[in-house]
């Protein structure tokens, strides 16, 4: 058996994320030029990656705890997952030539390689982290994403409407938009295509999913925590599209443009505190009862003996 120490394994793993790059570049420069083209959709994806690296450091001595066992059965999902990713590069034009089928393909290589290189033991541990890669670490095409977001959509525009009419404001729906009169002049707020809200929801999951995994050791805290984010980030979208309809009194330059994003951002903040508050609550719902028979912790009077 092979015996490295952990400078030739730091090297090792150097040289194989360098090539993992190489290889896959057309990929992660996409992915890239989507992260800085649409930070408050897609900037997370650029730090998922470390996420995902920081899940496998906390399960590090359970990783090492017994040595890693090659299995062979990695070597032809590797060349699946190769396939797959230059079919969706350079293939024919009637196949699904798609950044999400190239990160699939990606994903599905990376758990080639891990079954080949260390076997089924360690991979099964590596299996969350690569997961929430493939799931959050890549942009989401809109066509895709509207098929989950659709609805949501619909409920963020029928939500602020429903504000901005308790508030006082003149304002009629037709679907998914919203017309606000000032001074009996109209400014439509398109809640459908306007909004990148219903983006953040990817993001507002994946900090989920990675509060969850960290912060909660129970699998219904941690579901429930997760499926809480889908609420919560319908409620930011709704404040947000409220917040503008009332800043449109003042300009209607405020209901166009990049505003939309930012206040969508400044919304994330104060969620942020609610989702932590909601993991506060749902980690000390119950507490755990002293095992049977264990005696209680002696009580300090503060005298001397």
């Amino acid at each position: 058996m092979v015996s490295l120490t952990p400078a030739q394994v730091a090297v090792a793993g150097a040289v194989l994320l360098a090539a993992l790059v190489a290889v896959f570049w057309i990929f992660v420069k996409s992915q890239v030029l989507h992260a800085l083209a649409e930070p408050a959709d897609w900037g997370h994806t650029l730090v998922v990656p470390f996420i995902s690296g920081y899940f496998l450091w906390l399960r590090r001595d359970e990783l090492v705890a017994k040595p890693f066992t090659p299995n062979w059965l990695g070597a032809p999902i590797v060349a699946l997952g190769v396939a797959a990713y230059v079919a969706a590069t350079f293939g024919p034009s009637w196949f699904v030539l798609h950044h999400n089928a190239r990160g699939l393909a990606i994903g599905v290589t990376l758990f080639g390689l891990a079954l080949q290189i260390l076997g089924w033991r360690a991979t099964k541990i590596c299996l969350f982290p690569l997961a929430y890669w493939v799931c959050f670490g890549q942009a989401i095409s809109d066509r895709i994403l509207q098929l989950v977001t659709q609805k949501m959509q619909d409920w963020s525009a029928y939500g602020a409407y429903v504000m901005l009419k308790i508030t006082g404001l003149d304002i009629e729906r037709s679907g998914n938009i919203l017309t606000v009169f000032v001074d009996g002049a109209p400014t439509q707020l398109n809640v459908a295509e306007a909004c990148s809200g219903m983006r953040m929801l990817v993001a507002f999951l994946a900090l989920g999913v990675a509060i969850a995994y960290t912060g909660l050791t129970r699998t219904w805290q941690r579901a429930a925590l997760v499926a809480a984010g889908i609420p919560v980030a319908i409620g930011v979208n709704v404040l947000r599209v409220y917040t503008l309809g009332v800043l449109s009194l003042w300009s209607v330059n405020f209901a166009t443009g990049d505003f939309h994003s930012f206040v969508g951002l400044v919304w994330l903040v104060p969620a942020l505190l609610f989702y932590l508050g909601i993991m506060w609550f749902l980690k000390n719902l119950f507490v755990d009862a002293p095992a049977e028979g264990a005696k209680p912790a002696a009580k300090e009077d503060g005298h001397a003996g």
